[in-house]
């Protein structure tokens, strides 16, 4: 795989350099309520305007219908990476049509422009192999080079992440290489105690990698909605929390595994009941309750871990060596059920481990909950992408970029 330094060696003062980002910021209306995707991609585009690139920047935001939607358009993303780059951003109200192209024709050295959200384009995301390839067509007619940088769409056999650097010389740039260099450290050669914590709403979106973690992780620890499948497994009462009846067979294959192979497997031993899920508009008081994990009221719902699991699984991390944690512990963004997460963050950060934060809801958390980003080993981009490389898949974006 071609770096960027590489390809920086090798002269890409005025040529026109397509990045594939990943600005799927979230957005209140048109205000971007989180901006680190853009933060991220900053050193590859600073480099490549510096060294006299005519830079063009795209990305999706969103899961518009492959057609134009204003309430996902790239326009706000765009503005503020001019403001992070303290420089003129041009924006092309298209993808591949005559703003596209007139925009980029436009382009001085040293400058930079995002293209419209690709997704607005059906052929982005079709199954199609000839229609993603038409689009990537269209698209290889803006650029002489390719960087791959855009980490959270890299697990997607879209035809901006894998078929256009098919057309193009390309090269990854330097968040794609910081996120794989932070992966191998959680697949290769890990240094222990290897302490995962996983979350989220499903256990569904965490058996794959759970079960890749079992033959690797020392010790995994449970939480978030999907801690309720794994109590229910158990014969717990859980009353209205989340559960994926379906997956009771699985779980309880994992939690057997678990045992024979000596991972250390944690579940929540008190957690935080609701009468029902918390508005998150308002933040109106829900007045929890904490009780033991085995005796959620029927009329109950559990919606964060309680005091004791959080002490719990804060002393299952401070001694770790490597730590990767994928899931919020409970509904974080009300405060009455954030202390769950904010104690697993803060774990993080009191351990002399390696730590990795797992893109997603988790990066979301450690923003809203007030924590220092720089605390942290690394915080990843795209929680799908990092799980999926962890669960042993072939992501098609990096092999992309394979030579």
């Amino acid at each position: 795989m071609k770096t960027i330094d590489e390809l920086l060696a090798e002269g890409v003062a005025g040529k026109r350099v397509f990045v594939r980002a990943d600005l799927n910021v979230p957005l209140d209306g048109t205000a971007i309520t989180d901006d680190g995707r853009i933060r991220a991609v900053l050193p590859t585009v600073k480099a490549l305007a510096q060294a006299g690139a005519r830079v063009v920047v795209a990305s999706h935001l969103g899961r518009p219908k492959g057609a134009p939607d204003p309430a996902f358009s790239l326009a706000p993303a765009a503005a503020r990476l001019g403001e992070l780059l303290g420089a003129d951003v041009a924006f092309a109200s298209d993808t591949v049509g005559e703003s596209a192209r007139s925009t980029v024709a436009g382009l001085a050295d040293g400058r930079v422009a995002v293209i419209e959200n690709l997704r607005f384009n059906a052929g982005e995301t079709s199954k199609d192999d000839a229609e993603r390839g038409a689009f990537a067509d269209q698209l290889a007619t803006l650029a002489d080079v390719y960087v791959g940088d855009g980490f959270g769409a890299v697990h997607r056999k879209h035809a901006s992440v894998v078929d256009l650097p098919a057309r193009l010389p390309h090269a990854a740039g330097y968040l794609i290489a910081t996120e794989v260099a932070v992966l191998k450290k959680l697949t290769e050669d890990v240094k222990r105690p290897y302490v995962v914590a996983l979350g989220g709403a499903k256990v569904s979106d965490k058996l794959a990698v759970i079960d890749q973690l079992l033959g690797k992780a020392d010790r995994i620890l449970i939480g978030g909605g999907m801690a309720y499948t794994f109590l229910k497994a158990k014969g717990y009462e859980i009353g209205k929390s989340l559960l994926q009846e379906d997956q009771i067979p699985a779980v309880l294959e994992y939690v057997e595994r678990a045992e024979k192979t000596g991972v250390e497997l944690v579940l929540p031993v008190d957690v935080l009941v609701g009468p029902e899920f918390p508005d998150l508009k308002t933040k109106a008081p829900a007045n929890p309750t904490a009780v033991a994990a085995d005796a959620v009221p029927a009329d109950g719902m559990g919606l964060d871990i309680g005091p004791e699991s959080r002490k719990l699984y804060a002393s299952k991390i401070t001694d770790a060596a490597t730590v990767f944690w994928n899931g919020p512990m409970g509904v974080f963004e009300h405060p009455d059920f954030a202390e769950g997460t904010k104690a697993v963050a803060q774990a993080l950060l009191d351990s002399p481990a390696f730590t990795v934060v797992g893109g997603g809801d988790s990066a979301a958390a450690v923003r809203l909950l007030g924590f220092d980003e720089n605390a942290f080993g690394h915080i990843s981009t795209g929680g799908g992408a990092s799980l999926e490389y962890l669960e042993g898949k072939t992501l098609p974006g990096l092999a992309a970029l394979e030579d």
